[in-house]
């Protein structure tokens, strides 16, 4: 498979398919004497793959390991759960965080509404 048909069939861009061979979630492609990369279609279903695990939370770096482990046959529910479990972890965070700046944000915008709007230059001043 050439890489135009292996984007169109992971539903990905050329683009992204040559970053995942640089960043090493695709194994090198063999090429042609031409030079150009000839996939097989398990690169289409590594994709597929490392595309669902991104959209699961994991970074690509995670993904990237992941994969690894599944290639040396070390992949096991029990064995990767710990991945999720991060994930979950960094989430949970991430929500809190966000939960705690529209905390602030609303009241930002009350004090606004009430007349204490903090893009004034003079709420800049009284901060310091």
């Amino acid at each position: 498979m050439k890489i135009g048909q292996v984007a169109q069939e992971a539903g990905v861009s050329i683009d992204t398919v040559r970053f995942y061979e640089r960043r090493g979630v695709l194994p090198a492609p063999a090429r042609r004497p031409s030079g150009y990369r000839i996939f097989t279609p398990a690169a289409v279903e590594r994709i597929r793959l490392a595309r669902a695990l991104q959209s699961l939370g994991l970074t690509l770096d995670e993904v990237i390991d992941a994969l690894h482990a599944h290639d040396q046959g070390d992949a096991t529910c029990e064995s990767e759960r710990w991945r999720l479990e991060a994930v979950i972890d960094r989430l949970d965070t991430r929500i809190t965080d966000l939960q705690h700046a529209r905390r602030n944000a609303a009241q930002a915008l009350q004090r606004c509404q009430a007349g204490n709007c903090q893009f004034t230059s003079a709420a800049i001043n009284d901060a310091d």
